[in-house]
């Protein structure tokens, strides 16, 4: 009888899900591994004069089949995971890190890319070939390539130990925010709170075998107690275990958080940065840490007057409602509140016309009209659990498949929160005039189905769904041929940009018809609701922006100031006792920093960072400031399209042509350039989020 092959190794458009168990982990990415390093040591050990094809292009090839093969398994540890997978993971885990560190360091490899970058073919490349060439030459000196080799030995024993770090810190979010259940038997203490959020709470507890209504800390569990509930004590204890997660006990992140910096730093230093975010952000738009630094408090100082605005304003209504001094698990009761009151609209009033299959359904249309990009549905059986659908999109210019998706919408135990796309296969031109397609997928964690009535939406909660649609095109419509510098293989403070800008079309009238229809009667938003939505479209902006503001200047003084302060303090010294006692540390720097951006000092006691999984177990560490990077960026650019029609088909594939299917073909500041035909205006994100300073 033959043996079925191992799912992950299977190869195709399509990946097995249904099919992964925690049994095929290590066998697979064992062989992955093996695979790997054996098409690592060929092109290393090629003795033939270097080419395109034996060098860049086999570097390439053996880097993009890894990635695709360990893709599906971090993809499930993330939404369908188990024990036994998070130990098999785990096993494997350090194996994968040592591969990817090994891998510039390795001195044949780099002789040979360096052999290959002195040759006359290399010398007459030009475009994206020159490019790539160039970067990767920086990508070997920037990962050690030309250390001594006691310091190359360091640099991977930092990077294993940091991965595994970092997977510890999201295992511990996923578990504390799993771990904690709150039963509610007296429903009047539910007062305030919608009847489908109450009836969600009661569903829990019944498949818990609990009477009463049962709170957990998965976001659409907490959001309309923090919004809506008028018991003041019960707001506290969900705010407080919320924010708190991984603060103490079992799963107490703050030892891996100075871990964490003190390694980031030592990292910096052996490959000769001043620090880690000039490490980190020397390939991206900022270029330096001090350039990052110095954008935000430049935003923090025009953000300054609306936030005090902001704050006055709820400290205020907070009087009223007998609330005074207004504690952090008021500020959301309260600014929902004055936003009735002030606007007469709130996410309840929304909701009803904003049931997912529709928004879907509208998001699509508005892709097909604006940029040529038709959406179908498949029924597959090839996924990881019920609630995941399939697409594929297709290019109406040609008729070409560009790419497949899943969707993965609403929130599980064994699923992490928040919402991400990730991507699993780059395609692209290939040789002979051939496309192949791109994979990936989109996730959240929506409020669910209840009963016969589909899942409904905030209109937050619609812009979430745009914006993980827009990395989705930014993947799937790639025509880069270089798979490493296609889709969002690209600076991460430019990631942001076809995400963001997708979110504009949520606050449109005529993109509103398309994707808004009431569950019950498929009526449209009515124009004296959408008026009150788009009048209170600013409010609080000025709190929203410094939030992000102190988010992003918080993660720079983290990876700077306070990373190598630890570091020196810890010289000579380890231990558990020294990771507990700078935990310590960690958590008194960010509540000093934060209350900077806090209307008290409790606010800024109550800061997550034992749970901000994009520093701590993400791609954002010194990095979190990309996000406002990149609203300047979308903001501006969508003034073009407000200009020539939001639907303006040739608007959109110039678009498409000159950001979106280029990936790091080109330099971002180029790109925009093609685009907008000059370089960014930031007040067009000013005017957008804060529009004049008007007391009210």
């Amino acid at each position: 009888m033959t043996k079925d092959p191992n799912p992950l190794l299977t190869g195709g458009l399509r990946i097995p899900f249904h099919r992964i168990r925690a049994a095929h982990v290590e066998p697979g990415i064992m062989q992955a591994l093996e695979e790997a390093q054996a098409s690592v040591d060929q092109v290393a050990g090629d003795r033939t004069p270097p080419t395109w094809a034996n060098t860049m292009q086999a570097l390439d090839d053996t880097v993009e089949r890894l990635a695709e093969r360990i893709a599906p398994v971090t993809h499930l540890v993330s939404v369908a995971e188990t024990p036994e997978l998070r130990e098999a993971y785990n096993a494997v885990l350090p194996k994968i890190t040592a591969l990817w560190s090994r891998l510039p360091l390795n001195e044949g490899l780099w002789a040979r890319v360096k052999a290959y970058a002195a040759t006359p073919e290399a010398l007459e490349l030009t475009g994206i070939e020159r490019r790539h060439l160039d970067k990767t030459v920086r990508e070997f000196q920037r990962a050690g390539a030309e250390l001594p080799a006691p310091s190359k030995r360091r640099l991977e024993a930092i990077r294993i130990e940091l991965a595994q770090l970092e997977q510890s810190f999201s295992e511990h979010v996923l578990d504390a925010t799993a771990a904690y259940e709150l039963v509610v038997t007296d429903e009047s203490r539910l007062d305030g709170m919608p009847d489908a959020a109450k009836r969600r709470a009661r569903e829990k507890a019944k498949e818990k075998g609990k009477s009463g209504w049962l709170l957990t800390l998965d976001y659409p569990s907490v959001e309309p107690i923090l919004k809506y509930c008028e018991d003041r004590e019960l707001r506290r204890e969900i705010f407080v275990a919320y924010s708190t997660r991984c603060r103490y006990g079992e799963f107490d992140n703050r030892p891996l958080i100075a871990r964490i910096l003190r390694l980031r730093d030592e990292l910096a230093e052996v490959l000769g940065y001043c620090g880690f975010p000039d490490y980190t952000l020397e390939d991206r738009m900022a270029g330096t840490g001090k350039r990052a630094i110095d954008f935000e408090a430049d935003l923090v100082e025009r953000t300054r007057p609306y936030w005090q605005r902001d704050v006055a304003e709820l400290q205020g209504h907070a009087s009223t409602l007998g609330l005074a001094p207004m504690e952090p698990w008021d500020s959301a009761f309260v600014m929902e509140d004055l936003r009735r009151k002030r606007y007469d609209i709130d996410d309840e009033t929304l909701r009803p016309y904003f049931p997912l299959p529709r928004v879907l359904d509208g998001l699509f249309e508005i892709v097909r009209r604006t940029f040529g990009f038709r959406v179908e549905e498949r029924k597959i059986e090839e996924v990881w659990h019920d609630d995941v659908r399939y697409f594929e999109l297709y290019d109406e210019s040609d008729g070409t498949l560009v790419g497949g998706f899943y969707s993965d919408w609403f929130p599980r135990t064994e699923k992490r929160p928040g919402a991400w796309m990730n991507h699993f296969v780059t395609g692209g031109p290939r040789p002979g005039g051939r496309f192949a397609p791109h994979l990936g997928v989109i996730c959240g964690n929506f409020t669910p189905p209840e009963g016969d009535r589909p899942a409904l939406l905030t209109h937050r909660e619609v812009e979430t769904t745009f914006h993980e649609f827009g990395h989705l095109l930014h993947h799937c419509t790639s025509r880069v041929e270089i798979r490493s510098r296609a889709g969002i293989n690209v600076a991460w403070d430019w990631v942001e940009l076809p995400s963001q800008i997708m979110e504009n079309w949520t606050w449109e009238r005529e993109a509103l018809d398309a994707f808004s229809g009431h569950h019950e009667t498929g009526a449209k938003l009515p124009d004296e609701i959408f008026e009150r939505m788009f009048a209170a479209r600013r409010y609080m902006g000025g709190w929203a922006q410094m939030r992000q503001l102190s988010l992003g200047t918080v993660d720079s003084a983290l990876h700077t100031e306070l990373a190598a302060k630890l570091r020196a303090a810890a010289a000579g010294t380890t231990g558990d006792t020294l990771d507990a006692r700078q935990g310590e540390e960690v958590m008194a720097f960010g509540e000093g920093r934060f209350a900077a951006f806090a209307p008290t000092k409790t606010f800024a006691q109550y800061h997550a960072l034992t749970s901000f999984s994009h520093l701590f177990a993400g791609g954002y560490a010194a990095a979190y400031y990309s996000y406002l990077w990149s609203e300047v960026l979308d903001a501006d650019a969508f003034t073009r399209f407000k200009r020539e029609g939001i639907f303006n088909r040739a608007t959109g594939r110039c678009y498409v042509d000159t950001i979106l299917s280029r990936g790091d073909s080109a330099d971002p500041d180029e790109l925009f350039l093609e685009f907008m035909g000059r370089a960014p205006d930031p007040s067009a994100l000013l005017e957008r989020n804060l529009g004049p300073l008007v007391e009210t």
